[in-house]
């Protein structure tokens, strides 16, 4: 979050303060410089296997090299950044309103500002009814202090999707309103029954809804054992969740990433200015560990996050995306923290986690600083096969895209693909999905102020922001064409989680957008540039039914390759489509199609139709 002043006096005395920032300085750059060193050998080893410049690196001393790579990167201007966006192909039209989708997202703000106004809230699309056509659930707050959904306008609500571009509001019927203050929802088929199940993340008792195959849904949480974890004996706030089959046993596990600890009314004063109260640092708050729960296979779940060492890393957990970003057929688990160091938990076959952010570099900015993440994902942006990260930060931090370079490394190439602009954004939602259908996956995200009131602050910040669009143009270069994705796009708001999907099975990617005390907006694809698509839903057997965790690897007529996986977890505290989509640009037919099941069968399909949603089920062997 952004920085401000605040009353709270430290407890600590001041020079027992200054010795453990010198020596948590100290551990952090020792381990960001041996990264650095460690990518620089990377680069001399792969300059090396060329004939024409070994003469070149061995007669120029190493330790030069070295001490270059090892100065922090200037923090450059963004001035040139805002320069005239070019033509986009991506075009998005809000039809909230005529589609029927009438919600407001509640947060019961306060004087008092407590923490979790400022965070509410999430949104999942679904397809709950097995129609084929996916469905949108909305996430709420609820009153304060109480914490309690004491009015309709606090409920979560479930749309029903009509087909004909309208949606029912079937909350009621389906027994979705839920209960306490919500944040972020999660789905996941967790009984393998063929129909999607919901996880509630919540500031109080978190939800499991078992889906009863009839447009109903039961409350199954005291069974299953996921009302939250504890902390001190308090319920942790939980802000989202992600499922996965961490073991590859076929049935989908569960991932709670925990923000920090809270009461009701209890936060401290934190003063943006003289007299004007805002919401407080995160540094104000103790931090938590996530929750990682194993699916028994019989309705409930055990904690398992001591044992496998989940619940030996604090921070402040924003959201969960996974990928196996080293290839050894496990699920590994990325955590954007709020200014705490990013976690990347490297999964031991099925038995242990490993935290390795700072090694691997995606816990730190390049100048060694941990960054306010929000929303993530996890997956490839360009077309090399190797999963990547990005996640969304505050103005003047960012949002690090993570090249994955191999080897368990990867490297912040933010400025160099061209997300500078993004210094001077402030981002929650987000997903690398192919807009246009060009056979390159975009970024979106879903922007916002932290501070309602940052305008007393700063007059040139703005607590409403515009969304933003990054359009992949291969070679690791992306452009930003929110201004031109159409007026509907580029109206300011304040945005919060976003859910990516085909809601009208046309073959382009939509987004549902939540507005904190604002009406939430279905922003339409209506991208018209003839590029061709498919869309792949996998029905595991041996591997959860939802095959979730399953890799993809297609190629195209004209020789492009690309890859993605089967998640729900993306962003931040919002689930989306399962199924999996793949623009084809010119390519009327995929030559192959390669899956590898989480069970470890490979799958190959030739020839396949483009302009079509597929279903694949997972052989026998």
């Amino acid at each position: 979050m952004v920085c401000w002043r605040t009353a709270a006096k430290s407890q600590a005395p001041k020079r027992v303060t200054e010795q453990r920032k010198t020596r948590d300085t100290g551990q952090r750059w020792n381990t960001i410089l041996k990264h650095r060193i460690a990518k620089l050998s990377r680069r001399v080893s792969h300059l090396a296997r060329s004939l024409p410049m070994r003469f070149f690196i061995v007669t120029i001393p190493i330790c030069l090299l070295t001490a270059a790579s090892l100065s922090p990167g200037p923090v450059r201007s963004n001035a040139s950044a805002q320069t005239a966006a070019p033509t986009s192909t991506i075009r998005f039209e809000d039809i909230a309103a005529k589609a029927g989708l009438h919600f407001t997202t509640e947060n019961s703000a306060s004087a008092n500002k407590n923490q979790i106004e400022t965070m509410v809230a999430g949104v999942a699309l679904l397809d709950y009814d097995g129609d084929g056509w996916l469905d949108i659930y909305l996430m709420n707050g609820a009153a304060i202090p109480s914490l309690q959904k004491d009015s309709p306008k606090y409920w979560n609500r479930l749309y029903r999707n009509n087909h004909d571009g309208t949606f029912t509001d079937v909350t009621e019927r389906a027994g979705l309103a839920g209960a306490g203050y919500g944040m972020g929802a999660a789905v996941g088929d967790f009984d393998n029954d063929g129909r999607p199940d919901i996880f509630l993340a919540n500031v109080t008792g978190n939800q499991l809804f078992r889906n009863n195959r009839d447009g109903t849904f039961t409350d199954v949480t005291a069974k299953a054992g996921l009302s939250g974890g504890k902390m001190n004996g308090k319920k942790m706030w939980s802000v989202g969740a992600g499922w996965f089959d961490y073991n590859n046993d076929g049935l989908l596990d569960l991932f709670v990433v925990n923000y920090c600890t809270w009461e009701v009314n209890k936060d401290p004063v934190c003063l943006l200015k003289d007299g004007v109260r805002a919401y407080c640092h995160p540094k104000n708050y103790q931090s938590l560990h996530n929750t990682l729960y194993r699916n028994n296979g019989d309705g409930t779940f055990t904690d398992v996050s001591e044992e496998t060492g989940i619940a030996s890393h604090l921070g402040k957990g924003m959201s969960v995306s996974f990928a196996d970003y080293d290839g050894d057929g496990y699920l590994d688990a990325f955590v954007a923290n709020d200014t705490t160091p990013a976690f990347l938990f490297h999964n031991l076959r099925g038995k242990k986690f490993e935290e390795v952010g700072a090694t691997a570099g995606v816990a730190y900015s390049p100048e060694g600083f941990t960054l306010s993440g929000m929303g993530s994902d996890f997956r490839d942006v360009n077309n090399d096969g190797k999963p990547d990260i990005w996640y969304t930060a505050v103005e003047h931090e960012m949002f690090p895209l993570l090249i994955n370079e191999g080897e368990g490394n990867f490297d912040n190439e933010t400025y160099t693909n061209g997300l500078q602009s993004t210094n001077e954004m402030s981002g929650w939602g987000n997903g690398i999905f192919d807009f246009d259908n060009d056979g390159w996956k975009d970024l979106f995200v879903a922007r916002a102020n932290v501070l309602d009131n940052v305008s007393e602050l700063n007059p040139t910040r703005k607590y409403p922001e515009p969304d933003s669009l990054f359009r992949n143009l291969g070679k690791g270069k992306f452009v930003d064409v929110g201004r031109s994705a159409g007026p509907d796009f580029q109206l300011a708001a304040p945005h919060r989680g976003v859910a990516f999907g085909d809601l009208f099975n046309d073959g382009h990617i939509d987004a549902v957008v939540t507005v904190l005390n604002g009406q939430v907006k279905l922003l339409r694809n209506i991208s018209n540039n003839g590029n061709h698509w498919i869309l792949l839903k996998l029905v595991g057997s041996k591997s959860n039914r939802m095959g979730i965790g399953a890799q993809i690897h297609i190629t195209t007529e004209d020789g492009l390759q690309q890859w993605n996986e089967v998640t729900t977890a993306v962003g931040y505290t919002s689930s989306s489509d399962s199924r999996v989509h793949f623009g084809l640009a010119g390519n009327k037919v995929i030559k192959q199609i390669e899956i590898r099941w989480p069970s470890g069968i490979r799958q190959v399909l030739h020839d396949v139709a483009a302009d079509q949603i597929l279903t694949i089920e997972e052989p026998g062997h």
